[in-house]
């Protein structure tokens, strides 16, 4: 009996002993109060984190640093390298705020007036003045055209930008920026003017590497700043830095006396240095705020293999070489360039729990490094010859980002500065899961999959809507696949996947899952698989309006989607292509552009809402076993498009129904302040006037005249023309007009139907700016078309 006791103490003992969670714990305490000669203990904290950081690395043990309420401000960023034993969390002492900052207060500023309500003041040192906030917010620099919170692209944009009449009203704008959007609206490209002449012509800029595809400027989106003539607007500033002077317009109600000026001086903040030979392991960074780092447009960008994309490869916090670190529960914003970046090699990583805003660049990145890819070519036009081929399967090396997870985050007004980014991007990297994040208020897309390298993602439970907002053909969730077997002649890449077809694999290694997202794209798609984009498996996906495009690619499997007041469409197909299209509620015609051919493609058990678009189906030769079934959703005002329990035929086709209530973020801190798409109720069109579904200027209208579009639209009368759907392509239209609007007006006329609307147009100049009255919001809207912008009178 003594002996069976005595060995259950031992027992004990050994447990405690050995069991990790009695592992010998390190905590050390930081405050902005604090000094670097204290201990670190609570009553005597260190003044700086970097102190911390060193006095960790000391000890095998696990260490905890806790901040305490205040700002860390950092002249240089954190860097944290493989650490010998423990795990390392960094995070906010309980209940306390604690802010991690590249900026610096200016402080003792003598305002005085300018002119014109421009204050200004002497400033000391000599600091970076890139980014500036006053009172936490961020003031954008002297720029033309002026700040407009509603325009479309840069916050405003003009043809003159750089018009020589303009020009030649600058003294000097050495150092002011040129931004402008790309030709086809594929992104942005950024320049620094370094002189001009006489005659007012912009003579030098550096710039232009920060897209992908350089096809030249759109002739009218440009925008120029930090250029001190066009200093003539609140909340613009100036820096003359030959005078250590700052320039100021202060909104109205704004005491610059008592504003809290900061200006961002390092573009990172934190960086976790290692490598797959010497990681760093179990770094952890908890319920922190991270904010201020400098614009980095104008740093030096790579290019991301052949998709449209080059980037800077860096963050506010970024991670190389890292395994099991993460990033959680914090808060970023007001940050320069992208906010979160995985580079190279990093392995079950994680960014959970945290709030993004008010990003300049992309939000979440991760991005391999091309020599660990196979024959690699780094522009549209270019690529490796069949000879010189590398024909083994998956990637040359183990740099990459794998096995990391991206859940539970808000994401939302990003790209402030730099229009080709993402609320996520993956690029060079396998076996990423994205979920539950809400991701909105985009120029580009929200999720974003630059290659095939090397697949195995998981994109679940997202919520993902207001993306495309300054940019075209694209969606909210967007890849392409210029993989190895792509080639930019199609005749030639067709040949290859003929010839070679063990190359179309090669890359996309493991299938892509889509599934339990919603989308919401009202500029373009809501899931578009761009060129080559192959291996994806899309399911119980709701598709709120862009509906969902396949262009050219290989093995996509798309089952049981909702395509909300929009369609399938099929974009130059691949002989034997694989696709499979089934069990997918479809509700107008489907759509195709260029060659496509059907062969091997699997199109059926779809439910169409009304008999135009079956009959579109079965022209081209699909859905043989498709039927018509208008379905009854539960509630779509309220975003529940489950089928009702009555819909018997819809069930019979093997269609199931799937959560509408799982999307987006799940904490609840998170819950309590993210937004939601708009929830359009579909408008089935009846029989009797689907033949009056029209295309004008690439937007899909038709007479507003049944009760269901009225109820969809908000219009108290059956009377206007209902905008059905807006195309992703298409002309500059597509800037002013939205899915569900009601045009009501044109030019001073009233428009009741579809006749109205082109007798309108008829009558009107269409080369001068014309208003259209539109019923959006549950209200009458006046908008101005420029001139140009509608090229057909029917």
């Amino acid at each position: 009996m003594k002996t069976i006791f005595l060995s259950g103490i031992i027992a004990i003992f050994t447990s405690v002993i050995f069991n990790p969670l009695w592992a010998q714990q390190v905590r050390f305490h930081v405050s902005p109060k604090g000094d670097d000669s204290g201990n670190g203990t609570e009553q005597a904290p260190f003044g700086t984190i970097e102190k911390a950081r060193i006095e960790a690395y000391k000890t095998k043990d696990d260490v905890t640093i806790f901040l305490h309420e205040g700002v860390y401000r950092l002249s240089s960023p954190l860097v944290f390298t493989p650490k010998e034993g423990g795990t390392l969390t960094v995070r906010a002492h309980y209940g306390e705020k604690a802010v991690i900052s590249g900026s610096i207060l200016l402080e003792n500023l003598q305002w005085k007036p300018y002119k014109n309500g421009i204050m200004q003041t002497k400033i000391s040192g000599t600091p970076v003045m890139d980014m500036l906030t006053v009172n936490g917010e961020i003031r954008h620099q002297a720029r033309y055209p002026n700040y407009d919170p509603d325009a479309i692209r840069f916050n405003g944009t003009a043809a003159d930008a750089i018009a020589p009449a303009r020009v030649k009203k600058w003294k000097n704008p050495v150092g002011g920026y040129i931004h402008v959007m790309h030709a086809h609206d594929w992104g942005d490209f950024h320049y620094l003017i370094t002189g001009k002449d006489n005659g007012g012509k912009v003579l030098n800029m550096d710039g232009g590497w920060q897209n992908n595809r350089q096809s030249g400027w759109h002739n009218s989106n440009r925008m120029v700043e930090n250029i001190f003539e066009e200093l003539d607007a609140p909340c613009e500033w100036f820096y003359d830095a030959s005078k250590s002077t700052l320039y100021y317009y202060p909104p109205e109600g704004e005491d610059v006396n008592t504003a809290v000026f900061e200006s961002s001086q390092i573009k990172h903040l934190v960086e976790i240095r290692g490598s797959e030979a010497n990681p760093v392991r179990n770094i952890s960074f908890e319920g922190l705020d991270f904010t201020h780092t400098l614009r980095t447009f104008m740093k030096k960008y790579e290019p991301l293999l052949r998709s449209d994309w080059t980037i800077y490869r860096g963050a506010a916090i970024f991670f190389e070489g890292a395994e099991n670190c993460s990033l959680k529960n914090c808060n970023i914003y007001n940050i320069g360039g992208n906010a979160v970046f995985f580079s190279k090699y990093n392995r079950d990583c994680e960014v959970s729990g945290s709030y993004l805003t008010r990003i300049g660049a992309s939000a979440i990145c991760f991005v391999g490094d091309p020599k660990a890819v196979r024959s690699p070519s780094f522009e549209y036009s270019q690529f490796v010859p069949l000879k010189n081929m590398d024909r083994a399967v998956g990637p040359k090396s183990n740099n990459y980002p794998a096995r990391c997870r991206v859940h539970d985050n808000l994401i939302h007004k990003i790209g402030l500065y730099e229009k080709q980014i993402t609320g996520v991007e993956l690029s060079m990297s396998r076996a990423i899961t994205v979920s539950h994040n809400s991701i909105y208020d985009t120029p580009r897309a929200g999720i974003n999959v630059s290659e095939g390298t090397w697949g195995g993602h998981v994109i679940e439970f997202n919520d993902v809507f207001n993306t495309v907002k300054e940019t075209g053909d694209h969606g909210s969730f967007n890849s392409w696949g210029r993989d190895r077997f792509w080639h930019p002649n199609r005749k030639i890449m067709d040949s290859i996947a003929a010839s070679d077809p063990e190359l179309i694999l090669a890359d996309a290694i493991e299938t892509t899952i889509l599934r339990n997202n919603r989308f919401r794209c009202d500029r373009g798609w809501d899931i578009d698989l761009d060129d080559g984009s192959t291996n994806y498996h899309i399911y119980n996906n709701l598709c709120l309006n862009g509906g969902l495009k396949l262009r050219e690619g290989f093995y996509r499997v798309v089952e049981n989607n909702i395509l909300v007041n929009n369609t399938f469409h099929r974009h130059v197909w691949f002989k034997d292509n694989g696709a499979v299209f089934v069990r997918n509620i479809v509700t107008i015609p489907y759509e195709q552009t260029g060659g496509y051919d059907l062969k091997g493609a699997i199109i059926d058990d779809n439910i169409f809402t009304d008999s135009l678009s079956y009959n579109t189906a079965r022209k081209y030769g699909t859905d043989s076993n498709s039927i018509v079934s208008r379905p009854e959703f539960v509630n779509p005002a309220s975003g529940d498009f489950r089928v009702s329990a009555g819909s018997t035929e819809i069930f019979r086709t093997g269609f199931q129904n799937f959560d509408m209530d799982n999307f987006g973020v799940v904490s609840n801190r998170l819950k309590a302040i993210a937004e939601k798409p708009q929830f359009t109720i579909p408008a089935f069109a009846a029989n009797k006037v689907d033949a009056e579904l029209i295309t004008w200027e690439s937007i899909k209208i038709k007479n507003l005249e049944t009760p269901g579009e009225r109820s969809a639209t908000g219009m108290d009368s059956e009377r206007g023309v209902y905008v059905v759907a807006v195309s992703a392509y298409g002309n500059e239209l597509r800037d002013y007009l939205k899915s569900n609007d009601v045009i009501l007006g044109f030019a001073g006329k009233p428009v009741n139907s579809i006749d109205d609307l082109f007798n309108a147009l008829a009558d009107a100049d269409l080369t001068k700016p014309q208003q259209m009255i539109v019923f959006r919001n549950q209200k009458e809207n006046v908008i101005v078309i420029p001139g140009k912008t509608i090229r057909t009178k029917n």
